[in-house]
């Protein structure tokens, strides 16, 4: 087994969720546990609402838990969304530039890489356009190309690899399978049930903010399906 990159005991999170709700607050995570460890492959899974991609803003250090307990070693997250947008005035280049100073590299560094990641991600022009210009693919695209790049300690994928074209999603693919190959720390959040069939090795399963199920990727879909059938079957 790894050495334990990231852990969470009972973590919840709050929102303010105004006057409709008694006390004014609504819990996006209530009881959530996990383990992640260096080289490791997790698939997050559970219904809308869940609490998935709070979960993964917790992970990145994005958000501060309002109870339980986050232990993290020294390591950087980079995390993928469509949902966490770049600076929409700055453009694709001065993006990716921002994205490598915050994962720790030094600004040669990341320059240096400039070329490659215009390059992967296929945005011609665009890279030096305002990203408020850009479609949700093209966001992708860059937010993709960069964290192939810099590589992160723990890549934090939230529902992107199904956007933009078919081309591009393969080529996307085909990276994310050598970087996998290579012992990437990957946690993925997919409605895609093949996704983390191919990509992952453990699954979690959270629901209504709580952790329900963690484990093998057989073990884990089939509680899951049995109880999606079970809540069908008493509508």
């Amino acid at each position: 087994m790894g050495e334990i990159l990231i852990e969470l005991e009972h973590v919840g999170i709050a929102f303010s969720a105004g006057r409709s709700v008694v006390g004014g607050r609504f819990w996006a995570l209530e009881d959530v546990n996990l383990q992640l460890r260096r080289g490791e492959r997790l698939g997050v899974i559970g219904r809308n609402g869940a609490g998935k991609s709070t979960l993964l803003r917790v992970i990145a250090d994005i958000l501060a838990p309002d109870r339980g307990r986050v232990r993290r070693a020294p390591v950087t997250c980079q995390l993928l969304s469509l949902s966490l947008g770049f600076v929409p005035h700055l453009s694709g280049r001065d993006n990716a530039v921002l994205s490598g100073l915050m994962l720790g590299l030094r600004r040669r560094e990341i320059v240096k890489r400039l070329p490659a990641i215009r390059e992967f991600s296929e945005l011609g022009d665009f890279f030096d356009q305002p990203i408020a210009t850009y479609s949700s693919g093209m966001n992708m695209r860059l937010a993709f190309s960069v964290a192939i790049q810099v590589e992160p300690d723990v890549l934090l994928i939230d529902e992107v690899l199904s956007v933009g074209d078919a081309e591009f999603q393969q080529k996307s693919g085909a990276a994310m399978a050598q970087r996998m190959g290579e012992g990437q720390t990957v946690v993925l959040v997919s409605h895609d049930e093949s996704q983390i069939a191919k990509r992952c090795d453990r699954v979690l399963w959270i629901e209504h903010g709580r952790s329900v199920l963690e484990g093998g990727r057989d073990e884990v879909f089939a509680a899951y399906h049995n109880d999606l059938h079970l809540v069908a079957d008493k509508r």
